[in-house]
């Protein structure tokens, strides 16, 4: 979830975190439905680091500059196959779907917060033992779940 503080709105679409030089590196390339918001997390707050492309873009997107203590720089819809410089040094980046500017009304000096989507584990096989005539030997005996320590067996 996004919030413009400033003036109360939210966009309450999914919010991910590009706070590694992976993450920071991939961001939305080769992505066909943009649908959750991305905050890049840069190294330093100039005007170079928070400059952007979208090469490899398979839509237009909204884009947000922030300086260190989260206030707007800059913002617009950057289209496919372009390079972008914030008016002035930033920070941090938003980017997401085109719309999320006009839903957070953005203006310069707004400030914005962000409440990270939690993202789930991966599953992990385990072997679960059942109790009585319950058996999973039609599936090896293994059970998925996302982490071991939400494997518990009830018995019944």
């Amino acid at each position: 979830m996004l919030t413009n503080e400033t003036k109360n709105r939210t966009w309450h679409g999914p919010v991910k975190m590009a706070d590694t030089f992976f993450r920071r590196f991939k961001g939305l390339m080769l992505v066909r439905n943009v649908n959750y918001a991305l905050v890049f997390i840069l190294p330093a707050e100039t005007k170079a680091n928070a400059s952007i492309h979208t090469f490899f873009m398979l839509r237009d997107i909204d884009v947000i500059w922030l300086d260190s203590s989260r206030r707007v720089v800059d913002f617009r819809t950057a289209g496919k196959w372009r390079l972008y410089a914030p008016k002035r040094a930033a920070k941090y980046i938003v980017e997401g779907p085109v719309g999320m500017i006009k839903v957070l009304e953005v203006e310069e000096g707004d400030l914005i917060d962000w409440s990270p989507t939690e993202e789930k584990g991966k599953a992990v096989p385990t072997k679960v033992s059942l109790p009585g005539k319950l058996s999973l030997t039609n599936h090896n005996g293994v059970a998925m779940t996302e982490s071991l320590k939400d494997a518990r067996v009830q018995r019944l």
